[in-house]
Protein backbone atom coordinates (compact mmCIF):
# COMPACT_ATOMS: atom_id res chain seq x y z
CA UNK A 1 0.00 0.00 0.00
CA UNK A 2 1.22 3.31 -0.90
CA UNK A 3 1.75 6.29 1.53
CA UNK A 4 -1.02 8.12 0.17
CA UNK A 5 -3.53 4.60 0.33
CA UNK A 6 -2.33 4.22 3.96
CA UNK A 7 -3.02 7.61 5.10
CA UNK A 8 -6.38 7.82 3.07
CA UNK A 9 -6.83 4.67 4.71
CA UNK A 10 -6.23 6.08 8.24
CA UNK A 11 -8.34 8.98 7.26
CA UNK A 12 -11.30 6.63 6.83
CA UNK A 13 -10.99 5.33 10.30
CA UNK A 14 -10.76 8.27 12.04
CA UNK A 15 -13.89 9.12 10.28
CA UNK A 16 -15.34 6.17 11.13
CA UNK A 17 -14.56 6.79 14.33
CA UNK A 18 -16.17 9.84 14.18
CA UNK A 19 -19.31 8.57 12.70
CA UNK A 20 -19.75 6.17 15.55
CA UNK A 21 -19.32 8.64 18.26
CA UNK A 22 -21.97 10.57 16.71
CA UNK A 23 -20.10 13.39 15.20
CA UNK A 24 -20.86 12.39 11.91
CA UNK A 25 -24.12 10.88 10.62
CA UNK A 26 -23.82 7.43 9.30
CA UNK A 27 -23.45 7.00 5.31
CA UNK A 28 -22.43 9.96 4.69
CA UNK A 29 -20.92 10.13 0.89
CA UNK A 30 -16.94 10.07 1.38
CA UNK A 31 -16.60 10.17 -2.30
CA UNK A 32 -15.20 13.56 -3.04
CA UNK A 33 -12.74 13.37 0.78
CA UNK A 34 -9.13 13.01 -0.32
CA UNK A 35 -5.34 12.96 0.28
CA UNK A 36 -3.17 14.81 -1.16
CA UNK A 37 -0.09 17.15 -1.43
CA UNK A 38 -0.73 20.28 -0.40
CA UNK A 39 -0.56 22.77 -3.43
CA UNK A 40 2.42 25.12 -1.43
CA UNK A 41 5.27 22.59 -0.39
CA UNK A 42 5.74 25.00 2.61
CA UNK A 43 2.21 23.85 4.07
CA UNK A 44 3.24 20.74 4.46
CA UNK A 45 3.46 17.12 3.48
CA UNK A 46 0.01 15.94 2.83
CA UNK A 47 -2.91 17.74 2.78
CA UNK A 48 -7.04 16.69 3.00
CA UNK A 49 -10.38 18.20 2.38
CA UNK A 50 -12.36 15.96 4.31
CA UNK A 51 -13.29 18.95 7.15
CA UNK A 52 -14.69 20.84 3.99
CA UNK A 53 -16.46 18.26 2.00
CA UNK A 54 -18.17 16.54 5.19
CA UNK A 55 -19.07 19.71 7.32
CA UNK A 56 -22.10 20.50 5.17
CA UNK A 57 -24.10 17.53 4.89
CA UNK A 58 -23.19 16.82 8.77
CA UNK A 59 -24.80 19.99 9.29
CA UNK A 60 -21.31 21.42 11.32
CA UNK A 61 -19.01 23.71 11.26
CA UNK A 62 -15.74 23.42 8.77
CA UNK A 63 -13.09 24.97 11.54
CA UNK A 64 -14.95 22.82 14.45
CA UNK A 65 -14.99 19.31 12.34
CA UNK A 66 -11.37 19.35 11.09
CA UNK A 67 -10.14 20.28 14.90
CA UNK A 68 -11.78 16.71 15.46
CA UNK A 69 -10.35 15.40 12.41
CA UNK A 70 -6.87 16.90 12.98
CA UNK A 71 -6.39 16.24 16.90
CA UNK A 72 -6.75 11.81 15.53
CA UNK A 73 -4.36 12.79 13.20
CA UNK A 74 -1.63 13.63 15.23
CA UNK A 75 -1.53 10.48 16.78
CA UNK A 76 -1.17 8.36 13.89
CA UNK A 77 2.56 6.87 12.68
CA UNK A 78 4.63 9.33 11.10
CA UNK A 79 2.60 12.24 11.36
CA UNK A 80 4.62 15.61 13.50
CA UNK A 81 2.64 18.09 13.11
CA UNK A 82 -0.80 19.00 12.14
CA UNK A 83 -2.32 22.23 10.99
CA UNK A 84 -5.85 23.45 10.18
CA UNK A 85 -5.57 26.13 7.39
CA UNK A 86 -8.06 28.76 6.37
CA UNK A 87 -12.05 27.67 6.53
CA UNK A 88 -10.76 23.72 7.52
CA UNK A 89 -8.41 22.44 5.20
CA UNK A 90 -6.10 20.36 7.16
CA UNK A 91 -1.94 20.02 6.24
CA UNK A 92 0.09 17.03 7.68
CA UNK A 93 3.51 17.00 8.46
CA UNK A 94 5.59 14.14 8.18
CA UNK A 95 9.12 12.67 10.18
CA UNK A 96 11.59 11.62 7.43
CA UNK A 97 10.94 8.04 8.31
CA UNK A 98 7.62 7.90 6.18
CA UNK A 99 9.89 9.17 3.24
CA UNK A 100 12.03 6.66 3.82
CA UNK A 101 9.82 3.85 4.16
CA UNK A 102 8.07 5.06 1.20
CA UNK A 103 11.51 4.54 -0.96
CA UNK A 104 11.81 1.15 0.49
CA UNK A 105 8.28 0.36 -0.44
CA UNK A 106 9.18 1.17 -4.11
CA UNK A 107 12.13 -1.52 -3.84
CA UNK A 108 9.55 -3.68 -2.58
CA UNK A 109 6.92 -3.59 -4.58
CA UNK A 110 9.54 -2.90 -8.36
CA UNK A 111 7.55 -3.41 -11.22
CA UNK A 112 4.00 -3.63 -9.97
CA UNK A 113 4.74 0.10 -7.94
CA UNK A 114 1.31 2.31 -8.58
CA UNK A 115 -0.62 -0.67 -9.51
CA UNK A 116 -4.16 -0.63 -7.47
CA UNK A 117 -7.44 -2.10 -6.98
CA UNK A 118 -9.17 1.16 -7.85
CA UNK A 119 -11.33 -0.72 -10.30
CA UNK A 120 -11.80 -3.40 -8.17
CA UNK A 121 -12.00 -6.37 -11.07
CA UNK A 122 -14.95 -3.99 -13.03
CA UNK A 123 -14.82 -4.58 -16.60
CA UNK A 124 -14.48 -1.96 -19.12
CA UNK A 125 -14.72 -2.32 -23.19
CA UNK A 126 -12.30 0.15 -24.76
CA UNK A 127 -12.92 0.40 -28.30
CA UNK A 128 -10.75 2.84 -30.62
CA UNK A 129 -8.69 3.46 -33.91
CA UNK A 130 -12.11 1.62 -35.95
CA UNK A 131 -10.75 3.62 -38.62
CA UNK A 132 -12.72 2.94 -41.79
CA UNK A 133 -10.57 -0.14 -44.00
CA UNK A 134 -10.16 1.78 -46.72
CA UNK A 135 -5.70 2.29 -46.44
CA UNK A 136 -3.22 2.28 -44.69
CA UNK A 137 -3.29 3.98 -41.17
CA UNK A 138 -2.28 7.41 -41.41
CA UNK A 139 -1.34 10.07 -38.75
CA UNK A 140 -5.23 11.18 -38.54
CA UNK A 141 -5.68 8.14 -37.11
CA UNK A 142 -2.31 7.55 -35.03
CA UNK A 143 -3.57 10.00 -32.16
CA UNK A 144 -6.74 7.94 -31.14
CA UNK A 145 -4.74 4.32 -31.42
CA UNK A 146 -2.25 5.94 -28.62
CA UNK A 147 -4.73 7.29 -26.47
CA UNK A 148 -7.06 4.33 -26.27
CA UNK A 149 -4.34 2.10 -26.33
CA UNK A 150 -2.46 3.92 -22.82
CA UNK A 151 -6.09 4.17 -21.56
CA UNK A 152 -6.12 0.56 -21.97
CA UNK A 153 -3.29 0.06 -19.95
CA UNK A 154 -3.63 2.30 -17.63
CA UNK A 155 -7.16 1.16 -16.28
CA UNK A 156 -5.20 -2.34 -15.98
CA UNK A 157 -3.02 -0.53 -13.55
CA UNK A 158 -5.69 0.54 -11.60
CA UNK A 159 -7.85 -2.83 -11.27
CA UNK A 160 -9.80 -2.82 -13.61
CA UNK A 161 -10.19 -6.14 -16.48
CA UNK A 162 -9.93 -4.06 -20.07
CA UNK A 163 -11.21 -5.21 -23.64
CA UNK A 164 -9.58 -3.46 -26.44
CA UNK A 165 -11.85 -3.89 -29.52
CA UNK A 166 -11.89 -2.17 -32.80
CA UNK A 167 -15.06 -1.59 -34.48
CA UNK A 168 -14.78 -2.46 -38.36
CA UNK A 169 -16.62 -0.64 -40.70
CA UNK A 170 -17.59 -2.74 -43.28
CA UNK A 171 -20.55 -1.29 -44.22
CA UNK A 172 -21.55 1.47 -46.49
CA UNK A 173 -20.93 2.82 -49.53
CA UNK A 174 -17.06 3.88 -48.66
CA UNK A 175 -17.07 0.01 -48.61
CA UNK A 176 -18.53 -0.34 -51.87
CA UNK A 177 -16.31 2.25 -53.31
CA UNK A 178 -13.01 0.20 -51.96
CA UNK A 179 -14.02 -2.98 -53.67
CA UNK A 180 -14.47 -1.27 -57.38
CA UNK A 181 -11.20 0.35 -56.66
CA UNK A 182 -9.63 -3.16 -55.80
CA UNK A 183 -11.89 -4.45 -58.73
CA UNK A 184 -9.66 -1.57 -61.06
CA UNK A 185 -6.71 -2.50 -60.00
CA UNK A 186 -7.51 -6.28 -60.69
CA UNK A 187 -7.84 -5.26 -64.18
CA UNK A 188 -4.37 -3.97 -64.38
CA UNK A 189 -2.74 -6.65 -62.46
CA UNK A 190 -4.00 -8.52 -65.48
CA UNK A 191 -2.59 -6.23 -68.24
CA UNK A 192 -5.10 -3.88 -68.70
CA UNK A 193 -3.90 -0.15 -68.93
CA UNK A 194 -6.91 1.67 -66.57
CA UNK A 195 -5.46 5.26 -67.28
CA UNK A 196 -6.02 7.73 -64.68
CA UNK A 197 -8.09 6.46 -61.39
CA UNK A 198 -11.40 7.74 -62.22
CA UNK A 199 -12.74 10.32 -59.82
CA UNK A 200 -14.34 8.83 -56.30
CA UNK A 201 -12.10 5.94 -56.34
CA UNK A 202 -9.62 5.25 -54.43
CA UNK A 203 -6.29 6.18 -55.82
CA UNK A 204 -3.41 4.90 -53.58
CA UNK A 205 -1.35 2.67 -54.83
CA UNK A 206 -1.77 0.46 -51.52
CA UNK A 207 -4.33 -1.37 -53.75
CA UNK A 208 -2.03 -3.07 -56.04
CA UNK A 209 -0.97 -5.54 -54.30
CA UNK A 210 -4.82 -6.48 -54.03
CA UNK A 211 -5.35 -6.51 -57.04
CA UNK A 212 -2.47 -8.11 -57.60
CA UNK A 213 -3.47 -11.21 -54.94
CA UNK A 214 -6.97 -11.13 -56.38
CA UNK A 215 -5.55 -11.68 -60.12
CA UNK A 216 -3.11 -14.79 -59.11
CA UNK A 217 -6.66 -16.37 -57.14
CA UNK A 218 -9.38 -15.51 -59.79
CA UNK A 219 -7.20 -15.14 -63.16
CA UNK A 220 -9.77 -12.85 -65.48
CA UNK A 221 -12.68 -14.79 -64.08
CA UNK A 222 -13.99 -11.67 -62.95
CA UNK A 223 -13.14 -9.50 -65.80
CA UNK A 224 -16.44 -7.97 -67.65
CA UNK A 225 -18.86 -9.27 -65.41
CA UNK A 226 -21.42 -7.31 -63.70
CA UNK A 227 -20.63 -5.46 -60.85
CA UNK A 228 -23.35 -7.35 -58.70
CA UNK A 229 -21.75 -10.40 -59.51
CA UNK A 230 -18.32 -9.62 -58.07
CA UNK A 231 -19.02 -6.61 -55.79
CA UNK A 232 -20.17 -9.12 -52.29
CA UNK A 233 -17.08 -10.88 -52.66
CA UNK A 234 -14.61 -7.97 -53.88
CA UNK A 235 -15.63 -6.13 -50.39
CA UNK A 236 -15.24 -9.14 -48.51
CA UNK A 237 -11.51 -9.91 -49.57
CA UNK A 238 -10.48 -6.21 -49.73
CA UNK A 239 -11.39 -5.55 -46.08
CA UNK A 240 -9.97 -8.97 -45.18
CA UNK A 241 -6.62 -7.48 -46.73
CA UNK A 242 -7.10 -3.88 -45.59
CA UNK A 243 -7.44 -5.35 -42.09
CA UNK A 244 -4.80 -7.39 -42.30
CA UNK A 245 -2.61 -4.22 -43.43
CA UNK A 246 -4.04 -2.04 -40.55
CA UNK A 247 -3.37 -4.44 -37.87
CA UNK A 248 0.54 -4.46 -39.45
CA UNK A 249 0.69 -0.77 -38.82
CA UNK A 250 -0.68 -0.71 -35.57
CA UNK A 251 1.84 -3.18 -34.69
CA UNK A 252 4.59 -0.79 -35.75
CA UNK A 253 3.08 1.12 -32.28
CA UNK A 254 2.97 -2.09 -30.28
CA UNK A 255 -0.79 -1.71 -30.53
CA UNK A 256 -3.07 -4.88 -30.63
CA UNK A 257 -6.51 -5.34 -30.04
CA UNK A 258 -8.68 -8.37 -28.03
CA UNK A 259 -11.79 -8.04 -30.79
CA UNK A 260 -12.56 -6.83 -33.80
CA UNK A 261 -16.47 -6.29 -34.26
CA UNK A 262 -17.13 -6.27 -37.85
CA UNK A 263 -20.37 -3.50 -39.17
CA UNK A 264 -21.75 -6.18 -42.16
CA UNK A 265 -21.83 -9.02 -39.54
CA UNK A 266 -23.34 -7.13 -36.71
CA UNK A 267 -26.47 -6.26 -39.43
CA UNK A 268 -26.63 -9.51 -40.88
CA UNK A 269 -26.72 -10.89 -37.89
CA UNK A 270 -30.16 -9.02 -36.84
CA UNK A 271 -28.88 -7.45 -33.88
CA UNK A 272 -29.90 -3.74 -35.26
CA UNK A 273 -33.56 -5.45 -35.42
CA UNK A 274 -32.82 -7.03 -31.70
CA UNK A 275 -32.00 -3.45 -30.47
CA UNK A 276 -34.87 -1.83 -32.26
CA UNK A 277 -36.96 -4.32 -30.80
CA UNK A 278 -35.45 -3.67 -27.32
CA UNK A 279 -35.84 0.23 -27.49
CA UNK A 280 -39.49 -0.31 -28.72
CA UNK A 281 -40.60 -2.99 -25.60
CA UNK A 282 -39.67 0.28 -23.68
CA UNK A 283 -42.11 2.66 -25.44
CA UNK A 284 -38.83 4.71 -26.55
CA UNK A 285 -39.64 3.95 -30.82
CA UNK A 286 -42.43 5.78 -32.35
CA UNK A 287 -43.10 6.89 -36.01
CA UNK A 288 -42.70 10.79 -36.31
CA UNK A 289 -41.46 13.39 -38.38
CA UNK A 290 -37.82 15.51 -37.27
CA UNK A 291 -38.67 19.44 -36.51
CA UNK A 292 -37.09 21.44 -39.51
CA UNK A 293 -33.12 22.10 -39.41
CA UNK A 294 -32.26 24.97 -37.26
CA UNK A 295 -31.86 28.32 -39.00
CA UNK A 296 -32.42 29.07 -42.63
CA UNK A 297 -34.67 25.94 -43.83
CA UNK A 298 -33.67 24.98 -47.11
CA UNK A 299 -36.39 25.08 -50.14
CA UNK A 300 -36.75 21.65 -50.48
CA UNK A 301 -37.22 20.70 -47.41
CA UNK A 302 -40.13 18.20 -46.53
CA UNK A 303 -40.96 16.53 -43.30
CA UNK A 304 -40.96 12.96 -44.05
CA UNK A 305 -42.25 10.22 -41.54
CA UNK A 306 -39.20 8.33 -40.10
CA UNK A 307 -38.38 5.85 -36.97
CA UNK A 308 -37.18 7.95 -34.89
CA UNK A 309 -35.81 6.59 -30.90
CA UNK A 310 -37.12 9.55 -27.73
CA UNK A 311 -33.31 10.41 -27.22
CA UNK A 312 -34.43 13.39 -25.52
CA UNK A 313 -36.20 11.57 -22.61
CA UNK A 314 -31.97 11.48 -22.19
CA UNK A 315 -31.07 14.88 -22.06
CA UNK A 316 -30.38 14.84 -25.83
CA UNK A 317 -31.97 17.99 -27.86
CA UNK A 318 -33.98 16.11 -30.40
CA UNK A 319 -35.15 12.34 -30.80
CA UNK A 320 -33.05 10.59 -33.35
CA UNK A 321 -34.10 8.77 -36.80
CA UNK A 322 -32.83 5.19 -36.47
CA UNK A 323 -34.52 4.10 -40.03
CA UNK A 324 -33.95 6.45 -43.36
CA UNK A 325 -37.27 7.14 -45.36
CA UNK A 326 -36.36 4.12 -47.88
CA UNK A 327 -36.17 1.81 -44.56
CA UNK A 328 -32.41 1.39 -44.46
CA UNK A 329 -30.57 1.72 -41.13
CA UNK A 330 -29.32 4.81 -40.17
CA UNK A 331 -25.79 5.14 -39.06
CA UNK A 332 -27.22 5.73 -35.10
CA UNK A 333 -29.39 2.83 -35.78
CA UNK A 334 -26.29 0.39 -36.24
CA UNK A 335 -24.38 2.45 -33.72
CA UNK A 336 -26.92 1.47 -30.85
CA UNK A 337 -26.85 -1.68 -31.78
CA UNK A 338 -23.24 -2.11 -31.93
CA UNK A 339 -23.27 -1.00 -28.55
CA UNK A 340 -25.83 -3.13 -27.15
CA UNK A 341 -23.27 -5.60 -28.24
CA UNK A 342 -20.50 -4.53 -26.51
CA UNK A 343 -22.01 -3.55 -23.19
CA UNK A 344 -23.04 -7.27 -22.91
CA UNK A 345 -20.93 -8.69 -20.16
CA UNK A 346 -19.18 -5.10 -19.14
CA UNK A 347 -19.30 -2.43 -16.59
CA UNK A 348 -18.45 0.49 -18.71
CA UNK A 349 -17.50 1.72 -22.12
CA UNK A 350 -14.81 3.66 -23.39
CA UNK A 351 -15.12 5.22 -26.85
CA UNK A 352 -12.47 7.12 -28.05
CA UNK A 353 -13.41 9.33 -31.45
CA UNK A 354 -12.29 11.65 -33.61
CA UNK A 355 -13.40 15.66 -32.79
CA UNK A 356 -15.34 15.52 -35.68
CA UNK A 357 -18.09 13.20 -34.01
CA UNK A 358 -18.81 15.06 -30.96
CA UNK A 359 -22.44 15.93 -32.63
CA UNK A 360 -23.48 11.99 -31.81
CA UNK A 361 -21.79 11.50 -28.54
CA UNK A 362 -24.94 12.54 -26.38
CA UNK A 363 -27.23 10.14 -28.71
CA UNK A 364 -25.16 7.73 -28.35
CA UNK A 365 -25.13 8.13 -24.47
CA UNK A 366 -28.67 7.97 -24.75
CA UNK A 367 -29.28 4.43 -26.47
CA UNK A 368 -26.74 3.09 -23.92
CA UNK A 369 -28.73 4.20 -21.11
CA UNK A 370 -31.74 3.25 -22.63
CA UNK A 371 -30.72 -0.22 -23.70
CA UNK A 372 -28.92 -1.19 -20.88
CA UNK A 373 -31.19 0.43 -18.42
CA UNK A 374 -28.58 2.32 -17.38
CA UNK A 375 -26.67 -0.17 -16.03
CA UNK A 376 -23.40 0.62 -18.20
CA UNK A 377 -22.26 3.90 -18.63
CA UNK A 378 -20.15 5.48 -21.98
CA UNK A 379 -17.84 7.93 -21.44
CA UNK A 380 -16.61 9.02 -24.85
CA UNK A 381 -13.10 11.01 -25.16
CA UNK A 382 -12.52 12.97 -27.91
CA UNK A 383 -9.29 13.53 -29.78
CA UNK A 384 -8.13 16.64 -31.41
CA UNK A 385 -6.42 16.37 -34.92
CA UNK A 386 -2.47 16.21 -35.10
CA UNK A 387 -1.19 19.44 -36.65
CA UNK A 388 1.86 17.52 -38.85
CA UNK A 389 4.87 19.69 -39.08
CA UNK A 390 8.71 19.82 -40.85
CA UNK A 391 10.70 22.04 -38.98
CA UNK A 392 8.29 24.51 -38.44
CA UNK A 393 6.66 24.50 -41.66
CA UNK A 394 3.25 22.92 -42.11
CA UNK A 395 3.11 19.37 -44.00
CA UNK A 396 -0.15 19.30 -46.04
CA UNK A 397 -2.07 15.73 -46.73
CA UNK A 398 -5.06 14.78 -48.67
CA UNK A 399 -6.16 10.77 -48.26
CA UNK A 400 -8.60 11.03 -51.07
CA UNK A 401 -5.98 11.82 -53.83
CA UNK A 402 -3.75 9.48 -51.71
CA UNK A 403 -1.38 11.84 -50.91
CA UNK A 404 -1.31 11.34 -46.45
CA UNK A 405 1.55 10.83 -44.26
CA UNK A 406 1.27 6.65 -43.39
CA UNK A 407 1.66 6.41 -39.85
CA UNK A 408 4.32 3.84 -41.17
CA UNK A 409 6.79 5.92 -42.71
CA UNK A 410 6.41 7.79 -39.39
CA UNK A 411 7.55 5.22 -36.97
CA UNK A 412 10.45 4.74 -38.95
CA UNK A 413 11.66 8.14 -38.96
CA UNK A 414 11.50 9.14 -35.42
CA UNK A 415 10.97 5.38 -33.63
CA UNK A 416 7.79 3.94 -31.84
CA UNK A 417 8.70 5.53 -28.49
CA UNK A 418 8.77 9.29 -30.03
CA UNK A 419 5.44 8.77 -31.85
CA UNK A 420 3.60 7.33 -28.39
CA UNK A 421 5.14 9.58 -26.40
CA UNK A 422 4.54 12.66 -28.16
CA UNK A 423 0.66 11.82 -28.47
CA UNK A 424 0.32 11.61 -24.50
CA UNK A 425 1.92 15.38 -24.10
CA UNK A 426 -1.51 17.02 -24.80
CA UNK A 427 -4.75 16.39 -23.22
CA UNK A 428 -6.50 14.78 -25.98
CA UNK A 429 -9.31 17.28 -26.63
CA UNK A 430 -6.36 20.11 -27.21
CA UNK A 431 -4.86 20.11 -30.67
CA UNK A 432 -1.65 18.74 -31.00
CA UNK A 433 2.04 19.52 -33.33
CA UNK A 434 3.95 17.14 -34.43
CA UNK A 435 7.28 18.71 -35.68
CA UNK A 436 9.53 15.80 -37.52
CA UNK A 437 12.40 18.29 -36.12
CA UNK A 438 11.22 18.64 -32.52
CA UNK A 439 10.45 15.48 -31.04
CA UNK A 440 13.98 14.13 -32.13
CA UNK A 441 15.81 17.41 -30.55
CA UNK A 442 18.03 16.86 -27.55
CA UNK A 443 16.26 19.66 -25.72
CA UNK A 444 14.71 20.40 -22.29
CA UNK A 445 11.88 21.72 -24.31
CA UNK A 446 11.38 17.84 -25.80
CA UNK A 447 9.48 15.82 -23.44
CA UNK A 448 10.33 12.27 -24.71
CA UNK A 449 14.25 13.27 -24.65
CA UNK A 450 13.74 15.13 -21.12
CA UNK A 451 12.14 11.85 -19.83
CA UNK A 452 14.11 9.25 -21.09
CA UNK A 453 17.31 11.34 -20.66
CA UNK A 454 16.61 11.06 -16.96
CA UNK A 455 16.24 7.43 -16.78
CA UNK A 456 19.52 6.99 -18.97
CA UNK A 457 20.96 8.95 -16.41
CA UNK A 458 20.07 6.69 -13.65
CA UNK A 459 21.34 3.84 -15.67
CA UNK A 460 24.64 5.09 -16.50
CA UNK A 461 24.65 5.65 -12.49
CA UNK A 462 24.36 1.71 -12.28
CA UNK A 463 26.87 1.08 -14.90
CA UNK A 464 29.35 3.44 -12.92
CA UNK A 465 28.61 2.41 -9.33
CA UNK A 466 28.85 -1.62 -10.57
CA UNK A 467 32.69 -0.38 -12.03
CA UNK A 468 33.92 1.56 -9.40
CA UNK A 469 32.23 -1.36 -6.62
CA UNK A 470 29.65 0.71 -5.14
CA UNK A 471 27.04 -1.47 -5.66
CA UNK A 472 27.64 -4.16 -2.72
CA UNK A 473 26.18 -3.82 0.31
CA UNK A 474 23.08 -2.46 2.44
CA UNK A 475 21.78 0.87 1.54
CA UNK A 476 21.51 3.27 4.42
CA UNK A 477 18.65 5.09 3.68
CA UNK A 478 18.97 7.02 6.87
CA UNK A 479 21.48 8.71 5.43
CA UNK A 480 19.45 10.60 2.78
CA UNK A 481 19.02 14.21 3.62
CA UNK A 482 15.73 15.98 3.15
CA UNK A 483 16.68 17.82 -0.39
CA UNK A 484 17.13 13.89 -1.50
CA UNK A 485 13.72 12.76 0.09
CA UNK A 486 11.78 15.30 -1.72
CA UNK A 487 12.55 13.12 -4.64
CA UNK A 488 10.98 10.24 -2.55
CA UNK A 489 7.97 12.85 -1.90
CA UNK A 490 8.02 13.42 -5.77
CA UNK A 491 7.55 9.67 -6.35
CA UNK A 492 5.51 8.54 -3.98
CA UNK A 493 2.71 10.71 -5.98
CA UNK A 494 2.81 8.44 -8.87
CA UNK A 495 0.44 5.59 -7.65
CA UNK A 496 -2.23 8.33 -6.74
CA UNK A 497 -1.82 9.57 -9.87
CA UNK A 498 -2.30 6.54 -11.47
CA UNK A 499 -5.57 6.49 -9.27
CA UNK A 500 -7.14 10.21 -10.65
CA UNK A 501 -5.98 9.44 -14.71
CA UNK A 502 -7.70 5.91 -14.76
CA UNK A 503 -11.16 7.54 -13.09
CA UNK A 504 -10.73 10.80 -15.94
CA UNK A 505 -9.49 8.46 -18.19
CA UNK A 506 -6.58 11.07 -19.00
CA UNK A 507 -3.26 8.78 -20.04
CA UNK A 508 -1.95 12.24 -20.17
CA UNK A 509 -1.45 12.67 -16.89
CA UNK A 510 1.10 9.83 -16.64
CA UNK A 511 2.86 11.62 -19.35
CA UNK A 512 2.81 15.00 -17.58
CA UNK A 513 3.82 13.29 -14.39
CA UNK A 514 6.88 11.54 -15.79
CA UNK A 515 8.57 15.20 -17.05
CA UNK A 516 7.86 16.37 -13.56
CA UNK A 517 10.01 13.50 -12.06
CA UNK A 518 12.26 13.84 -14.70
CA UNK A 519 13.02 17.81 -13.95
CA UNK A 520 13.38 16.93 -10.16
CA UNK A 521 15.67 13.95 -11.00
CA UNK A 522 17.91 16.75 -13.26
CA UNK A 523 18.10 19.07 -11.06
CA UNK A 524 19.04 16.66 -7.99
CA UNK A 525 22.09 15.58 -11.07
CA UNK A 526 22.84 19.04 -11.41
CA UNK A 527 23.24 20.17 -7.69
CA UNK A 528 25.89 17.37 -7.88
CA UNK A 529 27.91 19.18 -10.99
CA UNK A 530 27.22 22.13 -9.24
CA UNK A 531 28.56 20.71 -5.71
CA UNK A 532 30.79 17.74 -5.59
CA UNK A 533 29.85 16.48 -2.31
CA UNK A 534 26.32 16.48 -3.55
CA UNK A 535 26.89 13.81 -6.64
CA UNK A 536 25.14 10.57 -6.65
CA UNK A 537 28.63 8.68 -6.26
CA UNK A 538 31.23 9.78 -4.19
CA UNK A 539 34.05 6.79 -4.84
CA UNK A 540 35.78 7.71 -1.15
CA UNK A 541 32.04 7.59 0.75
CA UNK A 542 30.72 4.43 -0.22
CA UNK A 543 27.87 4.47 2.43
CA UNK A 544 26.61 7.60 1.17
CA UNK A 545 26.95 6.79 -2.50
CA UNK A 546 25.01 3.28 -1.39
CA UNK A 547 21.59 5.33 0.10
CA UNK A 548 21.89 7.40 -2.81
CA UNK A 549 22.14 4.93 -5.28
CA UNK A 550 19.08 3.77 -3.82
CA UNK A 551 17.66 6.23 -4.16
CA UNK A 552 18.42 6.76 -8.13
CA UNK A 553 16.92 3.16 -8.02
CA UNK A 554 13.99 3.63 -6.76
CA UNK A 555 13.45 6.75 -9.09
CA UNK A 556 14.23 5.12 -12.34
CA UNK A 557 11.74 2.28 -11.04
CA UNK A 558 9.24 4.40 -10.85
CA UNK A 559 9.80 6.03 -14.09
CA UNK A 560 10.12 2.65 -16.06
CA UNK A 561 6.52 2.17 -14.60
CA UNK A 562 5.03 4.98 -16.07
CA UNK A 563 6.51 3.95 -19.08
CA UNK A 564 5.24 0.99 -19.55
CA UNK A 565 1.78 2.31 -18.75
CA UNK A 566 2.53 4.86 -22.01
CA UNK A 567 3.51 1.63 -24.07
CA UNK A 568 6.96 3.11 -24.16
CA UNK A 569 10.43 1.40 -23.33
CA UNK A 570 12.56 2.92 -20.87
CA UNK A 571 16.30 4.42 -22.50
CA UNK A 572 19.52 2.71 -20.84
CA UNK A 573 21.51 4.99 -22.89
CA UNK A 574 21.16 8.18 -25.36
CA UNK A 575 22.15 7.58 -28.70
Amino acid sequence: MSLYARFATALDAILDDLTAAGTLPADLPRKNVSVEPPRDASHGDLATNAAMVLAKPAGTNPRALAGEIASRLEKVEGVTAVEIAGPGFINIRLDEVAWRDELAAIHAAGADYGRSRTGEGEAVNIEYVSANPTGPMHMGHCRGAVVGDALASLLEWAGYRVVREYYVNDAGSQVDTLARSAHLRYREALGEDVGEIPEGLYPGDYLKPVGAMLAEEYGDRWVGKAESEWLPLFKKRTVAAMMDLIRVDLALLGIHHDVFASEAELQEAGKVDEAMRTLMDKGLVYEGTLEPPKGEVPDDWEPVELTLFRSTRFGDDQDRPMKKSDGSWTYFGADAAYHLQKAKGVDHLVNIWGADHAGTVKRVQSAVTALTDGKVDLDVKLVQMVKLMRAGEPIKMSKRSGNFVTLADVVREVGKDVVRFMMLTRKADAMLEFDFAKVVEASKDNPVFYVQYAHARISSLHRKAKALGLDKGEADLSLLDGEELALVQKAAQFPRIVEQAALAHEPHRIAFYLYDLAAALHAAWNRGNDHPEKRFLIEDNPEVSRSRLALARGIGQVLRNGLKIMGVEAAEEMR
